[in-house]
């Protein structure tokens, strides 16, 4: 749908949010440093982590595993910053019981079609990954309502100027202020 890169274009527009880098245990794609799209584990240290409360949120998304260090996340609290978390629904789910005022916002495709051209032009993934990933992702969609925001990546500019409202209006919320 775009994520990562609405994601990137967030950060580098707003120095006042940072952002969670996840754990993995998946192989780094091509240009990926470890620490700086993911810290990249493997599958028993990620799973030794998991089991000694390291972090917030874990899930499996596509057969590999992803969490969120829950020291990073209570240090830059602690700090007042804000935080930008890039997970997908499970790890949402998590997130929002142990932080109920939490925002959470879902970035679509504009087609399925649209997803399945944005993957292949990656030219990352095989044709069965991008199949897989196309299945999940429609499966991902029926968590919609689950969210309080939604944007549709159609067209770039456009979406990350809805993601930066989006932004500004939790940032100008009573509670907040």
């Amino acid at each position: 749908a775009g994520k990562t890169t609405l994601v990137k274009m967030l950060i580098e527009r707003d120095s006042g949010i940072r952002l969670s880098v996840s754990y993995t245990t998946r192989a780094p794609r091509p240009g990926e440093a470890n620490g700086r799209e993911y810290h990249f584990v493997d599958v028993p240290a990620f799973l030794a982590m998991r089991e000694r409360g390291e972090f917030l949120e874990s899930a499996e998304v596509h057969g590999n595993h992803y969490g969120t260090s829950r020291v990073w996340i209570e240090k830059e609290m602690a700090a007042g910053r804000d935080i930008l978390l890039e997970i997908d629904w499970q790890g949402a789910q998590q997130v929002r019981l142990l932080f109920p005022g939490c925002i959470g916002i879902f970035v679509l495709p504009p087609s399925v079609e649209a997803l399945e051209r944005r993957l292949t032009g990656r030219g990352q993934d095989s044709a069965d990954i991008i199949a897989r990933r196309v299945a999940a992702a429609l499966s991902e969609m029926r968590h919609l309502g689950e969210f309080e925001y939604v944007i549709i990546n159609n067209e770039l500019p456009e979406a990350i100027a809805d993601l930066q409202c989006v932004v500004r209006a939790v940032r100008l919320r009573y509670a907040v202020q």
